[in-house]
């Protein structure tokens, strides 16, 4: 009997989405549970599964734009598991064992195994793809061998420095002349991606529907470093995670928030929402463009369950595992430019909110400190507002209560 494999509901507002890489080809047997296919829209990018064990047979191809409920694949449940592919398995992994046994002068604990094609996480799988690496040529620094995203993109690296090395000292020894591209090798014209588009629609959005105003300023790291420093072995080893910056910024900004609650609203029609809860968005970079996840009742975490929140979302993120209910409803938005190296920028707001933070790196810099002239690791703050629902006063308001806040984090509670 042939199981229709069809494009599942994701989100209320999301009717297509783009079949970006088939994890399993047509005509392959699948178990329950396998992995068939990545289904990426405009929001989130989803796995979809085998709900049975089977023959598969796809009907669209990759990079193919589909529309909810439509039939992609069918799955064969009738068709047995073929015996000729365990047995041709079996015999791959006992001819293995044998080379091993007795490939000569190689250390067995030295040996690092090779993950199988399928064990490829799709991330890892899609930048194979992209960039025409074969995965057998890139030695896995993950368990048992796994390539990681890291192994790949360090790869591709190392491949590109050698292409433009070896060009160099062609160039150098008159072997190649400096040529003109063709009209053709000047440009690539692809379609972009479904979060691509929804991004760019939301930034232009905001940019046409807000009154959008930045103000900034700057504070003195030293405080949370020196905390940071002093608690972090204590906090790893209770916690299993991190101190980050992220959280004393997230605790920063609620209270700034419980001081100037027009910031923690929205406009909607003709009506002003004050909100009361406080589900703070951390913006997190991917390959495929920026998303925002919510921290939940931010107010109610300690510094440990905002660490585990903010680093479980980024896991999630980067996998593309994250779920629609994760990016919606948030009430005021942290991004972090400085990770990218970002010194100053404007940050654009996440509508509906009316407030977005924007960090930036941290840079020794010279301040005048009691009438001394010190170096201090400075990070300059910039917060983007919707200036028809909050006036420069309640903006410069809240920067500073932040400010105040990060220079002095006794004023937060302080539960490592």
């Amino acid at each position: 009997m042939a199981i229709e494999v069809k494009i599942p509901a994701v989100g209320e507002s999301i009717t297509s989405g783009v079949v970006s890489v088939w994890h399993k080809k047509n005509g392959e047997f699948v178990n329950e549970g396998d992995a068939l296919f990545t289904l990426e829209t405009d929001k989130v990018s989803t796995e979809i599964v085998a709900e049975k064990a089977g023959l598969l047979e796809t009907r669209v191809p990759e990079g193919e734009e589909v529309k909810i409920g439509e039939v992609v694949a069918t799955i064969d449940d009738s068709r047995p598991p073929p015996e000729q592919k365990k047995e041709e398995i079996k015999a791959e992994k006992k001819t293995a064992k044998e080379k091993e046994a007795a490939a000569p002068g190689v250390d067995r604990g030295a040996r690092v195994s090779r993950a199988p094609a399928t064990t490829l996480s799709p991330a890892v799988r899609r930048i194979l793809d992209e960039e025409q690496v074969q995965s057998a040529a890139i030695s896995g620094s993950g368990k048992a061998g796994r390539l990681t995203k890291g192994d790949v993109l360090a790869a591709v690296q190392e491949r590109g420095k050698a292409e433009l090395s070896a060009v160099a000292s062609a160039k150098a020894e008159g072997r190649v002349r400096e040529i003109q591209p063709s009209a053709g090798d000047r440009f690539v014209r692809k379609k972009m991606s479904p979060l691509r588009r929804k991004i760019a629609a939301q930034l232009v959005m905001a940019q046409q529907t807000a009154a959008i105003l930045t103000t900034f300023n700057e504070c003195d790291m030293s405080a949370v470093q020196a905390l940071r420093s002093k608690a972090q072995e204590v906090f790893m080893k209770k916690n299993s995670v991190k101190l980050g910056l992220m959280s004393f910024f997230v605790k920063a900004c609620v209270e700034a928030l419980n001081a100037v609650p027009v910031v923690n609203g929205r406009i909607e029609g003709d009506d002003f929402i004050q909100n009361n809860f406080y589900d703070i968005g951390v913006a997190v970079g991917t390959e495929r463009g920026l998303v925002v996840p919510i921290v939940r009742d931010a107010d109610k975490k300690s510094f440990a369950e905002l660490e585990l929140d903010i680093a479980s979302f980024a896991v999630k993120a980067r996998q593309g595992k994250l779920q629609i209910e994760d990016l919606q409803g948030g009430t005021f938005t942290i991004s972090n430019g400085g990770v990218y190296g970002s010194l100053l920028s404007t940050p654009i707001l996440n509508p509906p909110q009316s407030g977005i933070l924007g960090m930036h790196k941290i840079m020794p810099r010279p301040v005048a400190i009691d009438g001394k002239v010190e170096v201090r690791p400075m990070m300059y703050l910039a917060l983007s507002y919707d200036h028809r629902a909050i006036d420069g006063k309640e903006a410069v308001t809240f920067l500073i209560k932040v400010k105040e806040c990060i220079e002095d984090p006794k004023k937060l509670l302080l539960d490592f």
